[in-house]
C-alpha cells in the first residue's frame, strides 16, 4: 500500500452508510489528480462501500490505515 501523504482528510465518524461515500464523493474535487483523500470512518459498512464507490467511478482504492484514534481510514486516489 503506498504511504503517500493524503492531500485531504475527511472526518466521517459517527456518519452512517451512505454518508461517508456521499462526503467522499461530494469532496473528491477539492484534491488534485493523483493525490489520496482519506476518509475515517467507524461504521463497519464503509469498509465495503468505499472500495465499491471507487470501481463503480473510476478511483484507485489505496488501501486501509489506523487514524490516530484507531479507527479504519479508508484511503482513496483520484485518479480522474
Amino acid at each position: 500500500m503506498s504511504e503517500q501523504t493524503a492531500s485531504l482528510t475527511l472526518d466521517c465518524r459517527g456518519m452512517r452508510c451512505p454518508l461517508p461515500v456521499i462526503e467522499l464523493a461530494r469532496r473528491l474535487s477539492d484534491v488534485a489528480v493523483g493525490d489520496v483523500v482519506e476518509v475515517a470512518a467507524d461504521d463497519p459498512a464503509a469498509a465495503t462501500d468505499v472500495p465499491a464507490w471507487c470501481r463503480m467511478r473510476g478511483h484507485e482504492y489505496v488501501g486501509a490505515l489506523p487514524a490516530a484514534d484507531g479507527m479504519p481510514a479508508y484511503r482513496v486516489r483520484r485518479l480522474s
